[in-house]
């Protein structure tokens, strides 16, 4: 148990440290709506996937008030996206954008995997890492999406 909350708190840490040093200075309205619209999405993804058990969370911060785990659907899933979406390689050749699709999700998911191998904050009932990387892969996507169409103006319609 203890060694669970230690990667918990180091999770916490890791995406705390990813807004505060990944987002530059002139973009943190920006992060928030990002950040904002992955909770939102997440949040309500979590959600459903722990109601139809198909994951279980059986260390988490607020165990009485929900079920899914408040720390990745809350902070650590729409953190990681922030720093996805301020550093989309917008400007670079097709070849780096798709891979940089790719490269996010499967790190997150492999990340995950292992915390669900080897703690007991994740535990898979109906669920793989290929689920994971799907939905991890559209909400980054529609992040992306919602973001490049709230800055359309900003950002030279793109």
């Amino acid at each position: 148990m203890l060694a669970d909350r230690i990667v918990l708190i180091a999770s916490w840490a890791t995406a705390a440290c990813l807004l505060l040093f990944f987002t530059p200075r002139d973009k943190i309205r920006e992060a928030i709506v990002i950040f904002m619209f992955k909770h939102a999405v997440t949040w309500l993804f979590g959600i459903i996937v722990v109601e139809l058990k198909l994951i279980d969370y059986p260390v988490r911060e607020f165990a009485y008030a929900i079920r899914t785990s408040f720390a990745f659907e809350y902070f650590i899933y729409p953190a990681t996206c922030v720093a996805f979406v301020l550093h989309f390689p917008s400007g670079k050749p097709l070849p780096h954008k798709v891979g940089w699709y790719l490269i996010w999700p499967s790190c997150m998911t492999a990340v995950e995997m292992l915390i669900e191998k080897y703690t007991d904050l994740i535990e898979y009932i109906h669920w793989n890492g290929f689920y994971t990387w799907i939905t991890l892969l559209l909400t980054f996507g529609l992040s992306h999406r919602f973001y490049m169409w709230f800055y359309k103006d900003k950002l030279g319609a793109k």
